[in-house]
């Protein structure tokens, strides 16, 4: 893997396409704003890709429940496809991560990695630590949430409140313990406090201010916007 701050190409921003719920109409239009410079489709993402007309660079997948007229349709083209036997230990969206990290990513973001199976959702949670490690912002996006991994060298975190996700944020200590965090900004502000991983403290804050700045000295720090 990529180390920390090694090698990132400049201008990068990747985009991966996952198999959970995708709304539509706001898919097309967040990608339409954000200018992805290459997309990878992880298994059934693919079918979202051909519905909006789109075709991604790279797919990976052992296509177990993929769509099959969708994959036929995919190797038709130049598209480049990954095929995994199902009897792996990493899941579609851990292969489609390290893949976008491996290209040197400047920026990921994941669309579809959220739905109704929880234990994927919770998956994706988890494969944000593979860009975290390699010092590549991630974020996972849908029409309600943005959600992002951050540790002290993103410290201070600031968010705008001109350029926020929603009107809500919401901070969880992930894995382990966030020691010393601070709130400033926030209408729920915080000092030298230690979150813990069963710390619901955290939920539901809102920016009072242009900018909302996050600041602490150890752990890892589940960062989430949402809207209603």
């Amino acid at each position: 893997m990529i180390g920390r701050a090694e090698g990132k190409d400049k201008k990068m921003k990747t985009l991966i396409i996952g198999g959970g719920n995708i709304d539509l109409d706001f898919a097309l239009a967040f990608m339409e704003k954000e200018k992805f410079d290459f997309v990878i489709a992880a298994d059934r993402g693919m079918e979202f890709l051909r519905r909006a007309g789109r075709r991604p660079d790279l797919i990976v997948g052992d296509f177990d429940s993929a769509d099959e007229q969708a994959l036929a349709y995919f190797r038709g083209t130049d598209v480049e496809i990954r095929t995994y036997l199902p009897q792996k230990d990493s899941t579609d969206m851990e292969i489609a991560m390290l893949a976008a990290v491996e290209r040197r990513s400047s920026h990921i973001t994941v669309l579809g990695a959220t739905g109704t199976r929880v234990d994927h959702m919770l998956g994706s949670l988890k494969n944000l630590s593979i860009a975290l490690e390699a010092g590549i912002p991630c974020f996972l996006v849908d029409r309600n949430n943005r959600i992002r991994l951050t540790d002290v060298a993103d410290a201070p975190v600031r968010l705008k409140r001109g350029e926020q996700f929603g009107d809500y944020v919401s901070l969880l200590a992930f894995g382990e313990d966030v020691e010393n965090i601070t709130l400033q900004g926030f209408f729920y502000p915080l000092n030298g406090y230690t979150m813990t991983c069963a710390d619901a403290i955290g939920i539901s804050n809102q920016i009072v201010s242009e900018e909302a700045v996050i600041t602490f000295d150890s752990g890892r720090l589940l960062v989430i916007e949402s809207r209603d």
